[in-house]
């Protein structure tokens, strides 16, 4: 199995200007898998959908994904055609993955979906998604959405364009299990990892589907020093399970690497490393992706 490490800008990234560009062009150079793109409406990282463009039209090779990009409030046909458009043009290299949204009162009122609504409106709004990019006519008759031999063109380039989610609660992996083409979880340890994967494919089993062996991932947030206290609370309050919650980020490159290889002993082989504290400006960021490169990128095969 083919071990691949892209680089992930967070939800509080700041890189919505040019120094974006010189970023990409650097993961670029460097031979990074992928970029990979988080949403949120009220944070500094810039919108999925436009960064991706973007780095696409600057590219050849990387490929880019969304960490995750929020499905219920959005229009699923027209996503639908954006995505494919996306994929045409960049030959292929788009890696969609898709999030029900965060539990944040400001974020649920810009997508203007109730928290109750979220989970059956996704799994609609996919179904319709994946009917856009492979039917030569869509028909769907949902509590939500209803079309009748809806035509949507062009097709994606890749045949199945795949689909990631994420989560590690026992709703999320059966999800995955239902409805996922690879699975991309966060702050997650590689004893969760042989806990959660026979459950995620027992239920595509049961609904004769399955995942790809080379389509477990994992995102890991790392840190060169202390942790933030506001993650430390939210680590402590997202994994109570756990005797210490802030080794769910590894410090260090040593670290990182360590846990991507024990991750890779259980079965994971696509990796996101995000920097919990974002490089100080562009020099800071080319100084990183050098040191990252060197450390981890051997590791790709």
């Amino acid at each position: 199995m083919k071990v691949r490490i892209g680089y992930g800008f967070g939800v509080s990234t700041q890189l919505n200007d040019n120094g974006f560009g010189a970023v990409v062009d650097e993961l670029e150079r460097l031979r990074f898998d992928s970029l990979w793109l988080s949403e949120r409406i009220g944070g500094l990282a810039p919108a999925p959908l436009v960064a991706m463009a973007f780095a696409a039209g600057r590219t050849e090779r990387l490929k880019f994904g969304m960490s995750v990009m929020v499905l219920p409030g959005r229009n699923p046909v027209v996503l639908a055609k954006e995505l494919a458009t996306l994929d045409r043009l960049s030959n292929g290299r788009l890696l969609p993955a898709f999030g029900l949204g965060v539990a944040n009162p400001h974020e649920q009122q810009a997508f203007g979906v109730d928290r109750a609504d979220r989970a059956k409106i996704f799994d609609e709004a996919l179904a319709v998604m994946r009917s856009c990019w492979t039917d030569e006519t869509t028909t769907f008759h949902g509590e939500r959405f209803d079309y009748d031999d809806l035509r949507v063109q062009p097709k994606p380039l890749q045949q199945p364009l795949e689909v990631w989610l994420g989560g590690i609660a026992p709703s999320e992996l059966k999800r995955v299990g239902r409805l996922a083409d690879g699975w991309l979880p966060s702050f997650l340890t590689p004893a969760d990892v042989e806990r959660a994967r026979p459950i995620i494919e027992k239920v595509a089993a049961d609904h004769d589907r399955s995942i790809p062996e080379d389509h477990f991932g994992a995102l890991i947030p790392y840190s060169h020093g202390p942790l933030p206290d506001a993650l430390v609370a939210g680590l402590a309050t997202r994994r109570p399970d756990l005797d210490d919650p802030s080794a769910l980020v590894p410090r260090g490159f040593d670290e990182l690497l360590a846990l991507i290889d024990d991750f890779v002993a259980v079965g994971t082989t696509k990796f996101v490393v995000l920097p919990i504290v974002e490089p100080a400006g562009i020099d800071g960021w080319m100084a990183e992706l050098a040191a990252a490169s060197d450390a981890l990128l051997p590791r790709q095969t």
